[in-house]
């Protein structure tokens, strides 16, 4: 009976990898709400107990998951075989254990770890790398640009192991390592699939849909993110407020180009679109940071700006996609119940109380329970999701 769920389970990349890093992600919030309320004593710094297993541990392998299924169709060749990216997934699962276990345990551990996440990611770049080079479609303008995004991704990966000694500069060299993989890795990863696969979609709900996308819109959106990315690590405030409304209005200009049919669509779609009205909202309050810096005004944001896009962006798209995907591939129709509009709509109620969470001090609150109230709510709306899909994805039920 194992050896047959197994075989059911393993049939499509999407299954094992959303089904591990919906778990994951639910465990890495748990570990940051259970941190701040202090019912757990982790003796690791935000970087490494949040800010790195989201990048290379969660999100990543939600969207390997994902890549895995298209990247092979966008450049017309065979599906990943089996094994390849089994291999993989065993690798993240193996990794993300260890990972998990270090916080506990080890420092020394957590270099273990890395490692093996590490070689996961050189790994699951050489597969696709493969895939790539075999292509001879006369346009692979948008695997290139997941290919160089991932190759930021190693980048970053590895630079986070460089870090993890003791040396002088080890904090900032950290510090560059998230920046990097946020921005030129998942971001970058991320909005390449998005602005792909949302207009393709919606020219399936919408006929006669065309999207109007700027001709350089990767090349101009990854100059700035890597500036973003400079900036980030950097703090000049002038600087980075000049990155910052850059970013803002390219985004902003760009998804007004896109018109997409937002009142024309149904749940399924309308959820990807909200994703992407994330990302120009997020860059927007960075650049009032940035102002409110250089005329020290004193309002503390945190990282208020870079949740409503992890929060509001990240993981909307992924909900999104992962329901998609997870009922389309099940042979159901991919459409959106009640509890599933629900679902999408308290993610969007969960980015408006960690904005709130990142700001409270400024009113004299209590910041540390605020920001665990929005990772326990979280938890809570990812759970809903679980219950729901989570019996599909794992092949507990048929179509």
């Amino acid at each position: 009976m194992l050896s047959i769920w197994y075989k059911r389970y393993s049939s499509q990349p999407h299954q094992p990898f959303f089904t591990s890093g919906m778990v994951l992600l639910i465990i890495f919030l748990f570990l940051l709400g259970a941190k701040q309320l202090n019912i757990i004593n982790l003796n690791v710094s935000i970087f490494k107990l949040h800010a790195y297993p989201m990048i290379h541990i969660v999100f990543v392998q939600f969207f390997l998951g994902f890549l895995f299924v298209v990247f092979p169709k966008f450049l017309m060749q065979a599906s990943v075989d089996i094994k390849a990216y089994m291999s993989r997934y065993f690798l993240y699962l193996s990794g993300s254990i260890t990972y998990i276990s270090s916080l506990f345990i080890s420092t020394n551990l957590t270099k273990v770890a890395l490692i093996i996440l590490l070689i996961a990611n050189i790994t699951s770049f050489q597969t696709l790398f493969k895939i790539y080079k075999k292509s001879v479609v006369t346009d692979k303008r948008d695997t290139s640009w997941i290919l160089i995004a991932f190759a930021f991704g190693i980048l970053s990966n590895l630079v986070f192991f460089i870090s993890s000694f003791s040396f002088s500069f080890a904090f900032l060299l950290q510090k560059f390592s998230i920046n990097l993989g946020f921005y030129l890795f998942i971001f970058a990863l991320i909005f390449t699939v998005s602005q792909r696969m949302i207009p393709f979609f919606t020219t399936g709900k919408v006929p006669g849909y065309k999207i109007n996308k700027s001709k350089y819109l990767l090349e101009i959106s990854s100059i700035l993110l890597g500036l973003k990315t400079i900036s980030s690590t950097l703090n000049y405030p002038l600087f980075s407020a000049v990155v910052n409304f850059a970013l803002f209005a390219f985004f902003a200009y760009e998804l007004l180009r896109w018109r997409l049919p937002i009142l024309k669509t149904t749940a399924i779609m309308w959820i990807l679109y909200l994703a992407l009205l994330w990302i120009p909202i997020g860059f927007f309050i960075s650049f009032v940071e940035s102002i409110s810096d250089i005329l020290s005004v004193g309002f503390f944001f945190e990282q208020s700006p870079l949740h409503i896009i992890a929060i509001g962006y990240f993981v909307t798209i992924l909900i999104g996609f992962g329901t998609r995907v997870t009922l389309g591939h099940s042979g159901r129709v991919p459409t959106a119940d009640k509890i599933t509009i629900a679902i999408f709509w308290s993610v969007q109620l969960v980015v408006l109380v960690r904005f709130f969470s990142g700001v409270s001090s400024n009113f004299g609150l209590n910041y540390y329970p605020l920001i665990a109230s929005s990772a326990f709510l979280l938890v809570l709306v990812l759970l809903v999701w679980v219950f729901k899909y989570l019996p599909i994805l794992i092949r507990l039920q048929e179509s």
